[in-house]
């Protein structure tokens, strides 16, 4: 069970979960939501508020995107074991890219998940073992020009059995950081996601994942716990593909809803200068903090990052039978790893400006989380 940090200031509250513990959660989430009328004496109000929370759109958004992020963000517990707060697994990595998924998944580890898994190419995994002993990197995926055309069915059943054995062990995984475009890796990145669809596993897709569900878009559609991270090229194409027209900046708003729910009901995190979420139902913003450098595999830390706040909202709503927001964890995970992204980057850059790379906002995930939601001292 999850508890909540709410930070305000330096002004710590931590609630430690009990027989009453859901009520008292329920409780802090409306005030930190700033439910009007809250009181704490009648419960079938507080029951018939929180089916009520949600988000306005615009700026009142952005009033909330940090109490999104606190009360979905568990508390640090000594009597929780390895594993309990997030498991991440990365597809992705090839000879060409390997900083891709290391990005994805050491931003995983930094912001608080216990394990981070990155299944790649042979030709990268050396490399990028040698970034860092905290990630588990398993060789497993072939690219063509290994593999003999009548050997293809055999691999595949290989790669599909090594990944099924992991496979609901984890909380998310994260299609497409470094994945390259190799036609026999995506065969099998493919029917990866479909088995994560039969698992009923989360998945973030970015990178060449979305050049792959672009192609070939049943994979995802109707899928309610995929999350889209296109940039604005990657958005371009979908909806050449989906919408059969163009970026209509205008009425964004609108054409990203039409675009969600004509996938049936994805959620998709349209980057830019604000974030744009929608699932189809809903469309949320995301424009505080940020920075004006643009340095390559900002992407990466932000599907490292929601992949781990939509395990953290998935496990709140399930322990806790909350109903926060929308009580969809992919708008939940997308709003708190839109908002940590963009308050790293602007951390970053207040000291290395120009010089800003993706491992120094990497190094700032840490502080920014604890400057949202801080960890008590414990002296």
């Amino acid at each position: 069970m999850f508890g909540v940090n709410c930070g305000f200031g330096a002004k710590s509250c931590i609630y430690k979960l009990d027989s009453s513990a859901v009520l008292r959660r329920q409780q802090l989430v409306i005030r930190c939501l700033g439910v009007g009328g809250y009181s704490d004496h009648n419960i079938n109000t507080d029951q018939k508020t929180m089916q009520g929370v949600g988000f306005s759109s615009g700026a009142s958004l952005e009033a909330d995107a940090e109490n999104v992020l606190r009360a979905i963000t568990p508390t640090l517990d000594p009597n929780r074991h390895k594993g309990q707060a997030g498991k991440i697994a990365v597809i992705g990595g090839c000879r060409e890219y390997t900083g891709a998924p290391y990005f994805a998944a050491i931003s995983a580890l930094k912001i608080g998940a216990d394990l981070s898994h990155v299944f790649c190419t042979r030709d990268a995994a050396s490399v990028i073992k040698s970034y860092s002993p905290e990630l588990i990197v398993l060789p497993i995926l072939e690219e063509s020009y290994s593999v003999r055309d009548e050997d293809k069915s055999f691999i595949l059943e290989k790669v599909l059995g090594e990944v099924d054995k992991w496979m609901e062990k984890f909380d998310c995984l994260v299609i497409g950081p470094g994945l390259g475009r190799d036609p026999f890796v995506l065969d099998c990145v493919s029917n990866i996601i479909k088995h994560a669809r039969q698992s009923n596993v989360p998945l973030v897709i970015d990178g060449d994942g979305l050049f792959l569900i672009t192609n070939s878009l049943d994979l995802v559609s109707g899928y309610h716990l995929a999350v889209l991270t296109p940039n604005v090229n990657e958005y371009k194409r979908l909806v050449q593909t989906v919408l059969s027209c163009e970026v209509n900046d205008e009425d964004a708003r609108e054409q990203l809803l039409s675009l969600a729910k004509r996938i049936g009901g994805v959620t998709i995190l349209r980057k830019g200068k604000a974030d744009l979420i929608s699932d189809g139902e809903t469309v949320e913003s995301v424009r505080i903090y940020g920075s004006p450098r643009r340095c390559g595999g900002q992407g990466d830390i932000l599907s490292g990052s929601v992949a781990v706040f939509l395990s953290w909202a998935r496990q709140t709503i399930r322990d806790e039978n909350l109903s926060i927001s929308s009580r969809n964890p992919t708008m939940l995970g997308c709003i708190a790893g839109s908002t940590l992204m963009r308050k790293a980057a602007s951390l970053a850059f207040e000291t290395k400006k120009r010089s800003t790379l993706t491992t120094d906002i990497i190094e700032c995930l840490g502080r920014s989380l604890q400057d949202i939601c801080p960890v008590p001292c414990c002296c």
